[in-house]
């Protein structure tokens, strides 16, 4: 697998990152194991990780598969801080309180030294600040990054799902060599604002959503599968929304275009994302290997300029 630098920075990753959050949820132990093998068997580095996949249950598993399946060396492992609640218990007697926002000094610390603990490894290779939080003063977010880096705790420090303006007052005054932030066939947002910042700072970008929910599969062509996150009620509305006259454009222009080539709709549209301008990798998740299996035959397909070029038209958004 392809290995790209990050920004401006000397990170190395590869070009396909896999996801963990189905890991502890839809995937068990065997399972992530199958799967983290066979992701670096392929040249994969790069592994994505949260204190809030599955209640914590992705990191206990990932923790487990470090140097008994992978040499913990080979990985890239990228995790994240910043939220509160109901990712970590509440106080005894007390209902659970909503997801909050917290990227102080404090939180952002002690949630980098449990996932640490969970991991069994000393440093992170990424580690993101998870959530924009108006109620910390930037530059105590700036000083408790370069603590973090200072220490060797962290290797390279990043941010997830910043805007552009918040992307870049921090790495003004902080040192952000990542971004991983929405971006797919059906999210182009990015583009206008996101994508520039970074690129004006340095930052190299990480995709996230690339095929924003499975709807770039083609898996719901034909209606809603039972085992899909459309048919899960956490997540179904969500995936609803976006099945829209637009995105059943893109979803047939891709499978013309899968068809043409003799691969999967799953493989072009992760192809086009790979190939946008900053993009260091994507982060994709699968349920088995079946799907992994799927999600990296992208690494080697080459989309022809005709086909890139026509999927930038179907899903240009024209208002």
């Amino acid at each position: 697998m392809e290995q790209r630098t990050v920004g401006r920075s000397g990170l190395r990753v590869s070009r396909i990152g896999l996801a963990t959050h189905t890991w502890g949820a839809h995937t068990d132990g065997d399972g992530a194991a199958v799967q983290l093998a066979a992701f670096a068997e392929a040249g994969g580095t790069l592994v994505d990780t949260s204190h809030a996949y599955a209640g914590g249950a992705a990191q206990a598993i990932l923790g487990e598969l470090l140097d008994a399946v992978v040499p913990r060396e080979e990985l890239v492992l990228s995790g994240c801080a910043g939220v509160l609640a109901p990712l970590e218990p509440p106080l005894d007697g007390l209902p659970p309180r909503p997801p909050t926002p917290d990227a102080s000094r404090r939180t952002l610390l002690r949630q980098l030294d449990r996932t640490l603990a969970a991991l069994g490894t000393d440093h992170l290779d990424i580690w993101n600040v998870g959530v924009w939080d108006p109620g910390t003063p930037l530059d105590e977010v700036a000083a408790t990054l370069d603590a973090a880096l200072s220490s060797g705790r962290v290797r390279y420090a990043g941010v997830r799902g910043y805007t552009a303006w918040q992307l870049a007052s921090l790495a003004a005054i902080a040192p952000i060599s990542v971004a991983q932030t929405p971006y797919s066939l059906l999210a182009r947002g990015a583009e206008t604002d996101v994508v520039p910042a970074a690129a004006h700072h340095g930052v190299g970008l990480i995709a996230s959503a690339a095929l924003a929910g499975g709807i770039l599969t083609g898996k719901y062509r034909d209606g809603v599968p039972a085992d899909s996150r459309g048919a899960d009620e956490a997540t179904a509305a969500e995936i609803r929304h976006r099945l829209d006259e637009r995105a059943t454009r893109v979803v047939e222009a891709l499978v013309t275009a899968a068809d043409g080539l003799g691969t999967s709709p799953l493989a072009v549209a992760l192809a086009w994302i790979r190939d946008r301008p900053g993009i260091a990798s994507m982060i994709v998740g699968a349920r088995d290997i079946g799907q992994l299996t799927g999600v990296m035959a992208a690494e080697t397909l080459e989309l022809p300029r005709a086909i890139a070029a026509a999927l930038d038209d179907v899903s240009a958004r024209t208002e």
